[in-house]
């Protein structure tokens, strides 16, 4: 009680405040004074403000560097996420903008049993817009009734979010089954099998992945990030016009433009007017978006894009309506046309001279649509330009041309012995011997592309011993002697493409009769595939027969010469640009007259493998110098820029 009732001397009053006793003194300490916080305390008063300001002004100190290293990693992420939207990789919805995602949120689950007539079907739908609904589907005879017992009432928005999303789920399944109803209608008409057409052989892709050790699935991207194509496409958006997805040169050319725009960082939209034919699942593995609509959603996606490119003449009716719908600041739009026939200039005439740049192949293509536009008094808003196409890097690499795609593991000289062996390994599976020249000739199977014409040519190849040039003046005797040494080597002539959505069935079933009653027993045909280098590995020859105003470039021109190939080609379009003769190749007139010199040319190569040799090696130079992607892409920089660019 002392410790608590003492008196304080100066006021004379009784303190309540309890006083402790000193352990080391003895003395009674009070609480507030300074020895009694010394003897409670785990540290002095004096260090802990000095500690508790160092934190401060530490963190004060570096709080630049701390927001610095925020920015850096923002900057990181946008670049991260960037990059695999440009890429395509958004498999999981991560960054937003996928359908597929879309539709799992805001759809409804549907689960129906065999009996859709007669079973109750129910439906649950998310929560978000939705609280609790029952739906029962019953059938009354005439349609189907929706009863619904209980729904919260939702906004305008989610419903209209909600019927679009479903309507465009309905239409992607509407649009697929309507593919594959067409492919097999096709193929009913013509089967493809042995009984119809002789002897079908190939594709040979699964002997292309063991033989070479390398497939196309592998390829990461081709980009040349040096290259000036690729600073000037990097992260901008494109929109390509594909006018159909057949394996022909304009869709597979664009599908390669594609490719390299989204390997060099931008982002890519496809818009096919036609759904016809099979570049679809490679579109998908390559990661090209293709929009599910050809109006109003294309014209929404091209207004928002830097720039447009049509890739064909057949695309003249969208980009009419295009421009139509557009302003003014999104009218950049590159025309690259492929044809070279009147029929399509009649159906783009109209719209030549609205379009900011025109592209065509050729020089020949150009001037014969330079003509047609003075006969129709159209003026163009600025001169054509010419962008030849060009060899693919996958291509190239199996042709053992230097190119992005070789490793120290694939070299150019390791890319040459795995195609022999490609070729060895096709060749039997063929069933030719080494004797045996392969004539080659991939394309859609029309009237335009003259295979009428080769067959007859290599009918009268292989039963009439004319031999040699036509102006090489052999002797009877060189002749005769000629025939000898051809004694034991044939002529096997390989047509493609079977199947291909732009072949013209009447034709194919005339050549099957052409064949059927000659009895020519050295023609085998080959389904449409993009898996073309085990094809080009095995070839001896290839022919480029187009008719009328002949190819408008020829890109397998370009493709059978980087192998190595002599190419026999008509002396009309851009085919005359590409095949020097007796340089590169051999030319012959077109229609009949040139089925004559044709047959003989091919006897001539039959009977001088050293010359068919030459030619190749030839071609293949030419190849080297002109025609692979970097000449390619060089020019349509240029052509891109001057669109692009403000004026």
């Amino acid at each position: 009680m002392d410790e608590y009732n003492r008196i304080d001397r100066n006021s004379g009053r009784q303190s309540s405040r309890p006083v402790l006793k000193s352990i080391l003194s003895g003395k009674s300490t009070p609480r507030g004074s300074p020895s009694y916080r010394r003897l409670n305390s785990s540290r002095t008063p004096r260090r802990d403000g000095r500690i508790n300001g160092f934190n401060t002004n530490c963190f004060r100190s570096n709080r630049i560097v701390l927001w610095l290293l925020l920015i850096t990693l923002w900057a990181y992420a946008g670049f991260y996420i960037q990059s695999r939207w440009a890429h395509g990789d958004n498999k999981e919805g991560i960054f937003g903008g996928n359908d597929e995602i879309d539709k799992s949120d805001g759809s409804s689950e549907l689960s129906v049993s065999n009996d859709a007539l007669t079973d109750e079907v129910k439906i649950s739908v998310n929560q978000s817009d939705v609280k609790k609904m029952d739906m029962v589907v019953k059938n009354d005879g005439r349609g189907v009734s929706h009863n619904i017992l209980s729904v919260k009432k939702r906004s305008k928005r989610s419903r209209r979010g909600s019927s679009s999303r479903s309507k465009r789920g309905i239409k992607k399944k509407v649009l697929e089954t309507e593919n594959s109803n067409e492919v097999e209608v096709q193929e009913e008409e013509i089967p493809q099998t042995n009984s119809t057409y002789g002897m079908l052989v190939g594709p040979f892709g699964s002997i292309e992945d063991r033989v070479l050790e390398w497939s196309p699935v592998k390829r990461s991207g081709t980009c040349d990030r040096k290259s000036q194509f690729a600073r000037l496409v990097w992260s901008r958006k494109f929109v390509l016009i594909f006018h159909e997805l057949s394996m022909t040169g304009a869709p597979l050319s664009m599908m390669e433009l594609a490719s390299e725009l989204l390997s060099c960082g931008a982002t890519v939209s496809v818009v096919a007017l036609s759904r016809k034919g099979g570049l679809l699942p490679e579109l998908s593995r390559k990661k090209i978006k293709v929009l599910e609509d050809k109006d109003k959603l294309s014209f929404k996606a091209a207004m928002k894009a830097d720039l447009v490119i049509a890739g064909s003449a057949v695309c003249a009716s969208w980009i009419e309506q295009y421009l139509d719908q557009s302003v003014a600041g999104t009218r950049q739009l590159v025309w690259w046309i492929m044809e070279n026939r009147r029929e399509y200039f009649d159906r783009s005439k109209l719209v030549l001279n609205r379009v900011k740049t025109l592209a065509f192949l050729s020089e020949s293509q150009s001037k014969q649509w330079l003509d047609w536009c003075e006969e129709e008094n159209i003026k163009f808003k600025s001169v054509p330009s010419i962008v030849p196409l060009s060899v693919n890097e996958e291509l190239a690499f199996v042709a053992g041309i230097s190119c992005s795609l070789n490793t120290p593991a694939f070299t150019t000289e390791k890319m040459l012995e795995k195609r022999f062996l490609l070729r060895k390994s096709v060749r039997e599976e063929m069933g030719l011997k080494d004797s045996d020249m392969l004539v080659m000739a991939l394309s859609s199977i029309n009237p335009a592309k003259g295979h009428l014409l080769l067959l007859e040519s290599v009918y009268v190849a292989t039963n009439k011993m004319t031999g040699g040039m036509v102006d090489d003046g052999e002797s009877f005797k060189k002749m005769l002697r000629g025939s000898e040494e051809k004694k034991g080597k044939d002529i096997k002539l390989l047509i493609g493409s079977v199947g291909s959505k732009s072949n013209k069935v009447i034709y194919v079933k005339s050549l099957l009769d052409f064949v059927s009653n000659h009895s020519i027993n050295s023609v085998m045909w080959t389904p449409a595939t993009t898996r073309v280098a085990s094809l080009y590995s095995a070839a001896d020859v290839y022919v480029i027969n187009s008719q009328g105003l002949g190819e408008t470039f020829g890109r397998v021109t370009i493709e059978a010469m980087a192998f190595g190939i002599p190419v026999l080609g008509t002396d009309a379009g851009g085919t005359k640009e590409i095949v020097e003769h007796n340089v590169t190749g051999l030319v012959h007139p077109i229609g009949h007259p040139g089925t004559t010199v044709l047959s003989k040319h091919l006897q001539y190569l039959l009977k001088n493998p050293l010359e068919q040799q030459r030619l190749g090696l030839e071609g293949r130079e030419k190849v080297k110098k002109m025609y692979l992607k970097k000449h390619m892409y060089k020019i349509l920089w240029q052509v891109l820029y001057n669109t692009m660019k403000v004026n």
